[in-house]
């Protein structure tokens, strides 16, 4: 399995949790949403596969780079 990192593209608040640990995603779906200055930034699974972790709750401040959840791909990378 390959485990991958999912980071926040900016600092801003989670502002809303699209998908639960054990969900299953395709490349591309939407995670997390975060507020940046006024701005909403999706941030996308990078690999189809399941989320085996959530890192952040809805109203948690994040860095640019912080791990915001985990996403394991049976396939490898």
């Amino acid at each position: 399995m390959a485990r991958v990192d999912v980071e926040a593209p900016v600092t801003g608040i989670v502002w809303k949790i699209v998908v639960a640990v054990g969900d299953t995603v395709a490349s591309g779906d939407q995670l997390v949403v975060l507020e940046s200055m006024k701005m909403e930034i999706p941030v996308e699974a990078p690999i189809d596969g399941t989320i085996t972790e959530l890192l952040v709750a809805e109203g948690d401040q994040v860095t640019e780079g912080d791990p915001v959840s985990v996403v394991e791909s049976a396939q490898g990378l």
